[in-house]
């Protein structure tokens, strides 16, 4: 009787665990408070940034890379580095309910509290979906994380070192005094070639909302503040009132103009994305069926197999998820 209460309490854990990304207690092994590698931490002094500044998130599926942007001693974030991403599963577009496999899109922010340092996927951190606007739209899902290996059920893969390297940066800024670190994820590099190609996906209107505190971070290489009101997202507004209380009601009246700059480069890409379908110069856009891959990870898994792929993202060679799947999706944007 015993024997078969462990296997079903078995069983019943493999179930959660593959629910979605979840987080289970290893043993830490000191993993969690390694040091910033040297080469990081030099590369930061050479761009004027500390080891306790801030820092901003930036996550690309159709790329499968992810961003670390860091503050520098002038005031605005830099790229830090890039990291490619061995594992996202779902298609382009924002997560709505557990169990779809989609890895979320939009504005997140992470405190101390979300880092993971007993994560089953080495490390992790929580992005704390659903945020307040997905709440209210009644979207649901929990324990969605970045984390280490090449695994990803709605979540985001990065390999052990990548995302070893990423938690070390987040704690350091963290306990230098950053409240939160903002995480932006976003189907794809916000181009008006990629916001052409994707003029008819159904989701283009909810990336168009994206793209707005897209540019203002490309164009002012500063945090955007995030509000909520009408069902979507609203990007450095000051509102009558203060804050809208709930994310679906009307936007109060704003009490401040968009930023000069960014609305010319808001009305630069929209023209330059008009000629591009006028033109018909616009190339079609991919289909995932389950998820991505970056393409250096993707040789490595046509060329040797699923078990050096997993040899080279996961300390514990964690196996890869779905390799199929990877490999009949699309790997290179311009194709």
């Amino acid at each position: 009787m015993m024997l078969t209460a462990a296997r079903m309490g078995g069983i019943a854990a493999l179930a959660l665990l593959l629910s979605a990304c979840v987080s289970t207690v290893l043993d830490v092994d000191g993993k969690a408070t390694q040091h910033i590698p040297a080469k990081l931490v030099a590369e930061m002094s050479r761009k004027s940034m500390s080891p306790s500044a801030p820092i901003l998130v930036r996550i690309f599926k159709q790329e499968s890379e992810l961003e670390i942007w860091k503050r520098d001693r002038g005031g605005r974030f830099a790229l830090l580095k890039t990291y490619p991403m061995c594992r996202w599963s779902g298609k382009l577009g924002p997560k709505k309910e557990n169990g779809d496999r989609q890895a979320p899109e939009g504005f997140y922010h992470v405190s101390a509290g979300m880092l993971n340092p007993k994560s089953q996927y080495y490390l992790s951190f929580n992005l704390g979906y659903p945020n307040k606007l997905e709440a209210a739209l009644g979207y649901s899902g929990e324990a969605l994380m970045v984390h280490g290996a090449c695994s990803s059920s709605g979540c985001y893969a990065l390999t052990d070192e990548g995302v070893g390297e990423i938690y070390a940066v987040a704690r350091e800024a963290l306990k230098g005094g950053q409240g939160s670190f903002q995480v932006q994820a976003f189907p794809f590099r916000m181009t008006p070639q990629n916001m052409a190609k994707n003029r008819n996906d159904p989701n283009f209107a909810f990336w168009s909302d994206l793209k707005q505190g897209y540019d203002i971070f490309e164009v002012t290489r500063r945090q955007p503040k995030v509000s909520y009101c009408e069902g979507r997202y609203v990007f450095d507004r000051e509102f009558d009132g203060g804050e809208p209380q709930s994310a679906l009601a009307a936007c109060p009246p704003a009490l401040n103009a968009d930023d000069p700059l960014v609305a010319a480069r808001q009305q630069s890409d929209r023209l330059a994305t008009d000629n591009l379908l006028s033109t018909g110069s616009a190339f079609s856009a991919h289909a995932y069926a389950d998820g991505g891959m970056h393409p250096s990870f993707r040789k490595l898994l046509e060329r040797s197999g699923e078990s050096a792929l997993a040899k080279r993202t996961s300390l514990t060679s964690v196996p890869i998820s779905r390799p199929d799947a990877a490999l009949a999706d699309p790997h290179s944007p311009d194709e």
